[in-house]
């Protein structure tokens, strides 16, 4: 690292004051040392080896740190100029959609991510690109759920008929993928159809939990007949012991099933912008299997094939992602949910 780059990280990391200071508590990793890249990173699962796979075959050396979404989005921009930060990495695409927003992130010009990542899972601009996928899709206790009971073709909105009164968990708005599991729906059929969906939902007595591997061990138990997950956690359990779970790929004869993505751009006050473009290229292409191997999430490089676990759930169709709408409905989102009575 340059003597001028290294002047640059310390002088950051003393001017972004109190706020940075009170971020750094809440955060882990590795960060303004000697490496080539820093990447502020939300995305935490499997990211270390990632990050040394890159490094072995490259040279390019990576530091990194974890922390929540908005917690690294705040440092960033407090941070402004002197920020270390080269690369932000995070889930949900409305995030990254945000995070353009913001004005951190730099347009990229690069023929070998337009030819990895197909248009639907990047920014036009260029300034950010999707890595990975996640689907967000139903699991049922065989023992209690016929999967032809299912609404095929609007699964979703379908948990609010009265028969699955009772039977149903869904998450907590602590993370993204249950607001921007609504959002969807609004940006689909409208704000006024989504609140009905969410609003009979609650009728049914949905009940709330924190985590999706909670969701999981509910249905296994039979404490829930069905739940709504990222299948990456079902791969994850089912890769480490047997479970009385089964996946349904919702709303297969109608919109497809909801899909978010897990991405990166470079930061637009990055001092090595080059190398930081040559990690996210990496990670498109060469890199694509690492990435999902830790997370059993798919890849959104059409070339590369999911991993043993994602793939035994088999192919579907998914709903076309809208980082726009999933970033600009996010609070109208989280609202519908809070007035609907969610917990």
């Amino acid at each position: 690292m340059p003597a001028s780059s290294r002047a640059r990280t310390r002088s950051a990391l003393a001017l972004s004051g109190a706020l940075v200071g009170a971020l750094m508590l809440s955060s882990c990793g590795v960060i303004g040392g000697d490496a080539d890249l820093q990447v502020y990173s939300a995305r935490k699962y499997g990211s270390e080896e990632v990050f040394k796979e890159f490094t072995d075959e490259t040279g390019i050396s990576v530091e990194f740190i974890f922390d929540e979404n908005a917690a690294l989005l705040e440092r960033i921009k407090a941070e402004g100029a002197n920020s270390p930060a080269d690369v932000y990495m995070t889930v949900d695409a409305g995030n990254l959609w945000n995070a353009d927003q913001e004005g951190v992130l730099k347009p990229l010009n690069s023929r070998v991510l337009d030819e990895a990542v197909p248009e639907a899972d990047r920014a036009a601009d260029g300034t950010w690109y999707g890595l990975a996928k996640r689907a967000r899709t139903v699991i049922y206790n065989p023992d209690a759920v016929d999967p032809s009971e299912f609404d095929a073709k609007d699964t979703y909105a379908g948990l609010g008929d009265p028969k699955w009164r009772g039977r149903i968990c869904m998450r907590d708005t602590s993370e993204a993928y249950q607001v921007s599991l609504v959002a969807s729906l609004m940006d689909l059929y409208g704000e006024d159809r989504a609140r009905e969906i969410v609003e009979s939902w609650v009728a049914n007595d949905v009940e709330i939990m924190s985590n999706d591997v909670l969701l999981i061990e509910a249905v296994d138990a039979g404490t829930c007949d069905v739940a709504v997950v990222n299948h990456y956690y079902l791969a994850r359990e089912l890769a480490d012991r047997d479970l009385n779970v089964d996946l349904y790929w919702a709303s297969q004869e109608g919109a497809g099933t909801h899909v978010n993505l897990s991405g990166a751009g470079v930061v637009k006050t990055s001092d090595n912008p080059r190398q930081a473009q040559r990690l996210l290229e990496w990670l498109a292409t060469d890199g694509q299997e690492a990435m999902i191997a830790g997370n059993h999430e798919f890849p959104v490089n059409p070339e590369v094939q999911p991993d043993e676990e994602a793939a035994q759930f088999g192919d579907f169709t998914e709903m076309p992602i809208n980082a726009e709408a999933y970033g600009s409905l996010n609070s109208d989102a989280a609202d519908l949910l809070t007035d609907a009575g969610w917990k």
